[in-house]
């Protein structure tokens, strides 16, 4: 079994910045690649940002040039950057990773989530 642990979530004013950070634990196990999602109250769940081993990224539209994803192999790690934060970002956040298992091949784990609030 893989776990996905969030921090960095919080309340900040709009044009400010937080870092999300996910760490993937377990045994026996490589990340295919890793993702951030979230989603807003009456909203559907959204791709924010996917990066893969390559790695290559991509963003949703409305946070290019302003979030940056970055993974850490040796750590298992996936961090979210997020500057120039604007109200419309406040949501839910969810890490999210697709990992290759010994004897179970590949599973999608989700994180718990982290809230993000941003303030006007």
């Amino acid at each position: 079994q893989v776990q996905l642990v969030e921090s960095g979530g919080g309340l900040v004013q709009a044009g400010g910045s937080l870092r999300l950070s996910c760490a993937a634990s377990g045994t026996r196990f490589s990340i295919n690649a890793m993702a951030w999602y979230r989603q807003a109250p009456g909203k559907q769940r959204e791709l924010v940002a996917h990066i893969t081993s390559g790695p290559t990224t991509t963003y949703l539209d409305s946070v290019k040039g302003r979030f940056t994803i970055v993974r850490d192999g040796a750590k298992n790690t996936v961090y979210l950057q997020m500057n120039s934060l604007k109200p419309e970002d406040s949501a839910v956040y969810y890490c999210n990773a697709e990992i290759s298992q010994v004897g179970i091949g590949m599973k999608v784990y989700w994180g718990q989530g982290t809230q993000v609030t941003v303030s006007s």
